[in-house]
């Protein structure tokens, strides 16, 4: 049984505050059951939430959405997914800003840069899960590092030797909404996760939804926990065969309800194990009809792309190009030679034909260096995550589990 552990904050009369905040003061810290060898079971209406979803996620995966390059679709909702990784943790930008930064290097962008590296983190992730036969703590630390190490963090792929907290005041967890474990227990808690990891006799998305939840629960690390917590879905996903095309954007589907995500964590760590595998389930479920329906409107809109250009031979630059722009849609002529794998000029006249006909426009100014972007492209991001966050009904909008 899961257990709160009594630990001691010493007094320190240099703290910020009144008197209070200067003394000393007991806690409880929170300790999960390990899981590498626990049982779980489902009540009927929940595994067959769970049922569906993971058809689901397959469906989008292995019969592939109505669209010819998928690996363009694959690309812009791995983006999606981790722009809402990041807006759960207070990170907010435009996928236009986003895919500006990138192009242009853009250092100074800190947000921009943030996101980026979330992005580079759910891509070792997957692809970690992929290729390894086992995805251990190495590896978790390997994606944290992912994370942090381009700004110099010293905390970059280090487990915490502190005690951190969620909620409450930065000085001390006096008043926080929660305390997890003492750091020398954290250790050996995510070697039990990266064990369970291991495990294949659960379904894929109850286990999604349990290592997420056992991740926040133990909170590793001194920052970027939830970042890397949600990479892990997409681990046992990937793993388990479930996802191995398309990362479907459950995080984005999460934060959409923020209260309900938070509510059912907070049932997890009370026992309730069935409300939040429910939730987790119920956004799952949404996350892959989303994808399929993002897929048929990618598709549509390369469709018009081409009834704008006119008839292009298959094996022609500009055709290349339509099919891939979904996936890189802020383009040069470079980025073109090295996609088609033609010439300069060739790239530069596809490029040209493509202007004309409205599928792209400038956007740097002069000649020299030019760069183009395929507005349509972030205005069908735009409107599928406006989408999800206004449509109402259990599949899309969370619903706090019941107390």
């Amino acid at each position: 049984m899961p257990k709160l552990v009594r630990q001691r904050w010493e007094a320190d009369f240099g703290a910020f505050g009144g008197r209070k905040a200067k003394r000393g003061f007991s806690y409880d810290a929170y300790v999960p059951d390990e899981l590498a060898d626990l049982e779980f079971s489902l009540t009927a209406d929940v595994a067959q939430a769970v049922a569906e979803a993971e058809l689901l996620l397959t469906e989008v995966n292995r019969k592939g959405p109505a669209l010819r390059a998928l690996e363009a679709l694959a690309r812009q909702l791995l983006r999606a997914e981790s722009v809402a990784s990041s807006r759960i943790e207070g990170l907010e930008l435009s996928h236009r800003r986003l895919a500006r930064a990138a192009f242009a290097e853009d250092e100074s962008d800190i947000t921009a840069q943030s996101v980026l590296a979330n992005i580079r983190a759910m891509e070792l992730a997957v692809a970690t899960a992929a290729t390894t036969k086992r995805f251990g703590v190495p590896a978790i630390l390997k994606v944290h590092k992912a994370l942090f190490s381009a700004f110099g963090d010293r905390h970059a792929g280090k487990v915490r030797t502190e005690q951190n907290w969620v909620g409450g005041a930065a000085s001390s967890p006096r008043n926080a909404e929660f305390v997890p474990p003492p750091p020398e227990l954290v250790t050996g808690l995510l070697e039990d996760l990266a064990a369970f990891l291991d495990r294949d006799d659960l379904p894929p998305v109850m286990q999604a939804a349990i290592a997420h939840a056992q991740f926040e629960t133990i909170h590793p690390f001194a920052d970027g926990n939830g970042r890397v917590g949600r990479c892990l879905i997409h681990v046992v996903l990937t793993r388990r065969g479930v996802t191995p095309n398309v990362v479907p954007p459950v995080s984005l589907v999460l934060a959409t309800d923020a209260r309900a995500y938070v509510g059912g964590l907070t049932d997890f760590r009370a026992g309730r194990v069935n409300e939040w595998v429910g939730l987790f389930a119920a956004a799952a479920r949404t996350a892959a009809m989303e994808a399929s329906r993002f897929a048929a409107q990618l598709s549509a809109q390369e469709e018009q792309w081409r009834a704008a250009v006119g008839p292009l031979r298959p094996n022609a630059a500009a055709s290349v190009l339509l099919r891939l722009l979904p996936g890189v849609p802020i383009i040069d002529v470079q980025t073109a030679q090295e996609l088609v794998g033609c010439s300069n000029q060739a790239a530069r006249l596809a490029l040209a034909q493509l202007e004309r006909a409205g599928v792209i426009s400038q956007l740097t100014v002069g000649r020299r260096n030019r760069a183009w972007e395929a507005g349509a492209v972030f205005e069908l991001l735009n409107t599928f995550e406006r989408h999800l966050a206004t449509r109402r009904g259990g599949t899309t909008r969370l619903r706090p589990a019941p107390r």
